[in-house]
């Protein structure tokens, strides 16, 4: 008799068992949801507008109109 090798085989017979059984996962989704896809849209287009360089705004200079000097 000896114990110490009855364990490891025991356990390797129930994993090889439970890896034969099969998953049971949810199926995906059939049809896409149309306002999903449009905010999805919406935040990819959103995201793309934040990504590019943004130049900052400057205003031109004033004009001022010049005094003849007397």
């Amino acid at each position: 008799m000896k114990p110490t090798r009855a364990a490891p085989l025991a356990i390797a017979a129930f994993l090889g068992s439970v890896s034969v059984l099969p998953a049971y996962a949810v199926p995906p989704v059939a049809t896409p949801s149309p306002g999903y896809e449009a905010r999805l849209q919406e935040q990819r287009a959103a995201s793309t507008r934040l990504d590019r360089p943004v130049a900052p705004v400057t205003k031109p200079p004033r004009r001022t109109k010049r005094v003849p000097a007397n």
